[in-house]
């Protein structure tokens, strides 16, 4: 072989790629070919693992163009990647991988509601938070939608609990702005949008004619389409399109709907809204079986139940192993029940009244056992679905480790859902899934079966084929689809074919033809004549750490995570650790060295710790406490000595840093920035920030000993406070607190030992656990005595500090914790909405105010008591669309600020596009997150409450 033949290194490759792609984005940074970064990328929601060579974060529809033509240049696919939370396999590839949610994040509200126009990177929450102050939302209600995104929910045609088949993505679409393979821009919003994809694009423009008689012009294949979608059904591509639409542009506008990245990239989509009905009443039905359940279908929906969910008795056993289980299945001695959650809405409580008394007999009529009663309260609401959502938690949560948890789901026409049913129990038993259960959306034949498999073994994967061959032989032979609502992704694609016949497939295969001649678009997704595709590429799952193994890397967690967009997420620091495990016990020792040299930083020292993952984690991972224990684990024994010293002396060591900040103010800041990086260099890197302008000079001391006759709270002033002066002259959030407290009338107590006390967040965040548990008992005896016993609340004026003292228990041994137990900490903005405002003078009101709620508000749960408080002062209060954790996080924006700045980009860019009177939040490190965000002036709500009511 001459030299020219020899294939490069892997290296050489690599930079070759990363050079071509880089000419295809205005920032190269955005380009990475490095290994962790792309192990982190892999792994989405689904079973299937696929490592790219390169991932992009493309800016723009001419990138992704562009993109599209370097992947042909360079002979790789191209796989389109939005909030990776499809189950089926379709949103990862072994090629080059590019994000299109990073930069793809605008949406613009038209026609007071009616529509909105929505870029792919947008999750289906934020979408409907724009849309809510309309009175609407969305018609696809997808159950992921906290963090299903709009490019998902267009690429999988997403549909949901209440939209049926009239108001999915298909339906709801008015337009959308879509690029193919080719370069060519289609905007289908356009008058002449399909005289221009002629001119642009004769051979598709004609093929997709061509395509449309054939579908036509066959009696069989007209009647297999429009059997197929009567159902809900997103198994192969939406062939409907050519029955339902005439012109070009339109039905290929129509096919790129459920497309799942095979055809072309949608950059933008125009929806038509539904109302938002607010008035509702729920209840569960208990049947004595799955006959009856679906017996009673077609009279419950004639009577105007909107959402009709099915639960089959397994499924009913697990929502039993709550810990507090709802009254309808409490003590139930479950054989074969099933049971229906049913759901009436109206937008009026008169409708609505009129509605359910109009359903009455039905209800009547049902052989329920446990009564049929519909509730309208909202906390018992949450609580039913609960059971049902909580479901896919119970049994994921509860699955052995090194297992996936898999979520598939059918539809079969409704005559036959009971017989498919008890035909899927059947499997269940006889391919050894104990732990599977059943449940849907009843109203639309639309089954969701869970269960829990191992792909580390052959026989595991033989017998999860056997079950797959089974399921698929039970659903086709009942006239139902593969995929309703998943889309068909890898999991699928091989059985399209005998779902649709060999002529639907061939138009099939021929519409991909026109649109990606070359194939560079996500192939063996969507179609695959390969039969046993399903069953390669499996995902495994190694134990890791008791603390993380049962994620399922959903996906749940990244849109609250302020880091998504700079370092890692959630998903991905767990996905990273799980990819050193594989690394090293396959002896790939370059690879796991890689790994874990980039982890220090992209995962352990830039995560926030706000701890939001776990708000939003379906089985309850807190990665970011994992992360403050990894930090703990690389202490040395002298620098948790260092940290425990700290601790006894907190308040020389507070005194000591205001005094650094006041002295550091008259210094040359250019001979700062030079000695603070200095010493950042030698490895203080976690402890010394970077001198920043910005940084405020010390704060005021902390309040002085109080001691009333008839305190009604005890008050612990937060060190934050004292550490960092407040913006403006009103001496901070403590100093307000205690003139509104007397303003209205309320004696509060300041313990004597407060100057040295903290609620141990500095030491919980930085991993030194020794000193964290001595500034817990020195904290928890000071306030046990102070609140004589716990009989006072404790009231703190800084919300992470407020959410650190709830839990510094947790540190102490077990009696410990007992007897700390009745404590009650409350932050100062609650006990001010409960107890201060209503005896305070009325305020002056602002005409507008800028709020920024934080992480620990949304933990504590008093994001309403701050909503509250800001309303007090000003008529018109903002809370940005784009809000998030600033990731401050106490010193963290300062040691990091390239963390801050990513986390805040967005929603600053919404604050300043606007002007307010007032920027307002609850915590003193998030309000010098917001300022240097924004360049506005953020102050604690309570001291525009002050200055409002003085």
């Amino acid at each position: 072989m001459s030299p020219t033949a020899v294939t490069p290194p892997a290296a050489d490759r690599s930079a070759a790629l990363a050079e071509l792609l880089a000419a295809c984005v205005s920032d190269p940074a955005r380009v990475s070919t490095e290994v962790p970064r792309r192990v982190a990328a892999a792994h989405d929601a689904s079973a299937y693992l696929f490592t790219p060579q390169a991932v992009v974060r493309a800016a723009s529809a001419a990138e992704v163009g562009a993109l599209m033509a370097g992947a042909r240049k360079a002979g790789l696919p191209l796989t389109l990647r939005s909030g990776g939370t499809s189950l089926a396999g379709q949103a990862g590839g072994d090629g080059i991988l590019v994000d299109v949610r990073s930069h793809w994040r605008t949406a613009a509200v038209l026609d007071d509601g009616l529509r909105i126009r929505l870029q792919p990177g947008l999750t289906v929450r934020q979408a409907n938070a724009r849309l809510a102050r309309y009175g609407r939302r969305l018609g696809p209600d997808p159950a992921s939608e906290s963090a299903c995104t709009i490019g998902g929910l267009v690429a999988n045609n997403s549909s949901g609990m209440n939209c049926g088949t009239q108001d999915n993505a298909y339906r709801t679409m008015e337009s959308l702005q879509f690029v193919l393979p080719s370069g060519t821009v289609v905007d289908t919003a356009a008058p002449d949008a399909d005289e221009a994809l002629r001119a642009r694009e004769p051979e598709l423009h004609a093929g997709l004619l061509r395509l449309r008689a054939r579908v036509r012009d066959s009696a069989d294949s007209r009647a297999t389409v429009e059997r197929l979608f009567a159902m809900k059904n997103t198994m192969g591509y939406g062939l409907n399109s050519f029955l339902d639409h005439s012109d070009p542009a339109d039905m290929l506008a129509h096919l790129m709907i459920g497309s799942e990245g095979t055809l072309g990239f949608v950059g933008e989509a125009v929806f038509r809204t539904v109302p938002l009905l607010p008035h509702t009443a729920t209840g569960l039905l208990v049947l004595p079986g799955l006959a009856e359940a679906t017996d009673a279908l077609p009279a419950l929906l004639a009577a105007g139940a909107r959402t009709a969910e099915l639960l089959d008795a397994a499924s009913l056993r697990v929502a039993q192993q709550s810990p507090d289980p709802v009254d309808e299945v409490r003590g139930l001695r479950v054989e074969r029940h099933a049971a229906l959650l049913v759901e009436f809405a109206e937008d009026s409580a008169e409708a609505l009244e009129e509605r359910v008394a109009a359903a009455q007999p039905v209800l009547d009529r049902l052989p329920a056992v446990t009564g049929t009663a519909l509730v309208r309260d909202p906390r018992v609401r949450a609580r039913l679905w609960h059971l049902r959502k909580g479901l896919y938690t119970a049994v994921a949560g509860a699955r052995r480790p090194g297992t996936t948890a898999l979520l598939e789901d059918i539809a079969v026409p409704m005559e036959r859902l009971t017989r498919t049913c008890e035909g899927l129990i059947g499997l269940f038993d006889r391919h050894g899934y104990q732990d599977a259960v059943i449940f849907g959306h009843a109203r639309d034949g639309n089954l969701h079966f869970m269960l829990t498999q191992d792909f580390d073994s052959a026989p595991e994967i033989e017998r999860y084929a056997r079950f797959t061959d089974a399921m698929v032989d039970l659903v086709l032979n009942a006239g139902g689809t593969l995929k309703a609502e998943h889309g068909t992704g890898r999991a699928m694609a091989p059985f399209v074919r005998r779902q649709y016949g060999d002529e639907l497939y061939d138009v099939m295969r021929e519409l991909k033809q026109l649109c990606d001649p070359h194939g560079v678009l996500n192939p063996g997704v969507l179609l695959e004549d390969d039969p046993a595709a399903h069953l390669h590429s499996l995902k495994s799952v190694p134990e890791v750490d008791p603390a993380v193994d049962a994620c399922v890397e959903c996906g749940y967690c990244e849109p609250v995570c302020p880091t998504a967009d700079a370092t890692t997420t959630p998903r991905q620091r767990i996905a990273l650790q799980r990819e050193i495990a594989l690394a090293t016990a396959a002896g790939d020792d370059e690879r796991r060295r890689a790994v874990e040299a980039d982890y220090t930083y992209a995962a352990v020292d830039s995560c926030a710790a706000d701890s939001l993952c776990v708000t939003a984690c379906p089985v309850t991972i807190d990665t970011g406490a994992v992360m403050k224990r990894l930090r703990a684990e690389r202490h040395s024994a002298t620098a948790q000595r260092a940290g425990n010293a700290t601790a006894r002396h907190w308040g020389t060591a507070v005194k000591g840093v205001r005094v650094a900040l006041n002295t550091a103010h008259v210094l040359p800041a250019p001979a700062l920035r030079a000695a603070t990086g200095a010493v950042r260099r030698l490895g203080a890197g976690e402890l010394v920030p970077t001198w920043a302008d910005d940084i405020p000079r010390g704060g005021p001391a902390r309040p002085a000993p109080r001691q009333p006759a008839e305190p009604q709270a005890v008050f612990f002033a937060a060190c934050i406070g004292s550490v960092f002066a407040p913006e403006g002259t009103s001496g901070g959030a403590s100093a307000a607190f205690l003139r509104l407290c007397e303003r209205a009338g309320v004696q509060v107590t300041v313990p004597a030992e407060l100057a040295g006390l903290c609620c141990g967040t500095p030491w919980q965040s930085k991993g030194y656990t020794d000193g964290h548990r001595t500034m817990a008992t020195r904290t928890l005896e000071a306030l046990w005595k102070a609140s004589d016993h716990g009989r006072l609340p404790v009231v703190c004026d800084a919300s992470s500090c407020t959410h650190g003292l709830e839990q510094l228990p947790d540190t102490l041994p077990e009696s410990d914790r007992a007897r700390f137990a009745s404590l009650r900490f409350v932050d100062s903005v609650a006990f001010t909405a409960e107890h201060l405002l209503p005896a305070l003078p009325e305020p002056r009101r602002l005409s507008s105010l800028a709020l920024h709620p934080t992480c620990s508000t949304v933990h504590l749960g008093i994001d309403g008591a701050l909503r509250t408080v800001a309303a007090a002062v000003s008529d018109d209060v903002t809370v940005p669309d784009n809000w998030g954790c600033c990731a401050f996080a106490g010193d963290r924006g300062l040691l990091h600020p390239e963390i801050t700045a990513s986390a805040t980009a967005a929603q600053a860019a919404e604050i300043n596009a606007g002007a307010y009177d007032a920027y307002a939040s609850c915590n003193r490190t998030c309000e010098m997150g917001m300022t240097r965000a924004t360049g506005r002036p953020y102050r604690h709500v309570l001291e525009l409450l002050d200055e409002a009511t003085a």
